[in-house]
C-alpha cells in the first residue's frame, strides 16, 4: 500500500515536473538584439546620446520652450505619443528611455535609482545646452521629476506629475494604518525563483494582464501597444536590468516633498490600482504651489489612456 501511494506521488510529481518543462520550453523567450528593434522603435526624431556610460535613446520633438517628459517603470519613451503629437505644436519635447528601459537598455555601472535617473536627465539637459524647461513624469518617472524639481528649482519652470511615485505604500485613514496591496508583477520579480525564472520566461500574456491593469478601461488597449511593450521589455539586458532595480533599496524622500517650490500640476487616474488615487491629494497637500485634476475614468496612465483629455490640461497649465 505504501508503495503504491509513494508511485502514485512519484509519479504525479513527475508529471507536475514535465509540465513545468514543458511551459517553460513553450514560454521560453531570448532576449532580442537591440540592432532588430531599431527597424521598429527608432524613429526619425530619435538619436542615442552618450550619457556616462549609457547610450540614452532620446527623441527630440517640435519647437518652443523645452518640456522633458519621463516615462514609468516598464515603460519607454513612447509612453508619450498621445502628448507629443499635440504639444510638439508649441513646445520643444524631450524624452528619453531611462536606463534599464526600451532601446537604451541597461549599463555597466547598474545606476538605476530614481536619483540616478535624476542626475542623468540633469546630464542630458547640460549636452543639450537646455538652461530652463518644464519637466513632467509619470509614476516612476513622477518620482524622478520632482526631484528635479526640488533640487534645482532654477532651472524648472514648472512641474506636471501624473500618477506619481514618492509616497510610501502605507497610507494612515481614520480607522489606522493600512497596507496597499503591491502589484502583481513587482511581487513576482522581487521574488528570488520567480525574478530569475522570468528574466527568461517571459510569456505575452504576463504583460497584456500587466497593462490591463494600469488602465482605467482595458478596452483602450491596443494590440500594438502590448506588442511594443513585450518587445522592448525583450531589448537585450532590460529584463535583467529591471531585476536588479526592482532589487535595489529604495530611501523614502517623501518628507522633501513639502519643499517643493515650483508651480506643480497634478493629474492622477481615479482608477489606477498601481498608485491609489489618495497619493494625488497627499502630493496636493504636501505642495503649495500645486493644482490637482482626477480623471474618473483612467488608471495609472492617463496620459496614453485619455491623451487628448489629459493634454489639454497640460496646455492650460503651462499657458498661465
Amino acid at each position: 500500500m505504501i508503495r503504491k501511494l509513494l508511485r502514485w506521488t512519484g509519479g504525479i510529481l513527475a508529471g507536475i515536473f514535465l509540465v513545468i518543462i514543458a511551459l517553460g520550453l513553450v514560454w521560453y523567450r531570448a532576449d532580442i538584439p537591440v540592432k532588430e528593434l531599431e527597424r521598429t522603435y527608432f524613429t526619425l526624431e530619435s538619436t542615442y546620446i552618450q550619457v556616462g556610460d549609457s547610450k540614452v535613446h532620446v527623441r527630440q520633438r517640435g519647437s518652443g520652450p523645452t518640456l522633458f517628459l519621463i516615462h514609468g517603470s516598464f515603460a519607454s519613451l513612447h509612453t508619450w505619443n498621445g502628448w507629443e503629437s499635440e504639444l510638439m505644436k508649441s513646445y520643444k519635447t524631450i524624452s528619453m528611455d531611462l536606463p534599464g528601459h526600451g532601446l537604451t537598455g541597461p549599463n555597466a555601472s547598474k545606476t538605476y535609482s530614481t536619483d540616478d535617473y535624476e542626475k542623468l536627465v540633469m546630464a542630458l539637459a547640460d549636452i543639450l545646452h537646455v538652461d530652463t524647461f518644464y519637466v513632467a513624469g509619470n509614476s516612476m518617472g513622477g518620482d524622478v521629476a520632482w526631484k528635479i524639481a526640488l533640487r534645482h528649482p532654477h532651472r524648472v519652470k514648472k512641474l506636471i506629475l501624473v500618477d506619481a511615485a514618492g509616497f510610501s505604500r502605507l497610507l494612515t485613514d481614520s480607522a489606522g494604518s493600512k497596507k496597499e496591496p503591491v502589484p502583481f508583477i513587482f511581487k513576482m520579480l522581487r521574488s528570488e525563483i520567480l525574478g530569475k525564472a522570468l528574466t527568461g520566461i517571459t510569456p505575452r500574456f504576463l504583460v497584456e494582464m500587466n497593462m490591463k491593469q494600469v488602465y482605467g478601461d482595458p478596452t483602450r488597449i491596443a494590440s500594438a501597444d502590448i506588442d511594443r511593450f513585450y518587445d522592448l521589455l525583450l531589448r537585450e539586458g532590460n529584463r535583467q536590468a529591471t531585476l536588479e532595480r526592482l532589487r535595489m533599496p529604495v530611501q523614502d524622500r517623501s518628507d522633501s516633498i513639502p519643499f517643493i517650490q515650483v508651480p506643480t500640476l497634478i493629474l492622477w487616474g481615479e482608477k489606477d490600482r498601481w498608485i491609489p488615487v489618495e497619493h494625488a491629494y497627499q502630493f496636493a497637500k504636501a505642495i503649495e504651489s500645486s493644482r490637482l485634476k482626477v480623471f474618473p475614468e483612467a488608471g495609472h496612465v492617463p496620459m496614453e489612456e485619455i491623451p487628448g483629455e489629459s493634454v489639454q490640461e497640460v496646455f492650460s497649465f503651462l499657458n498661465q
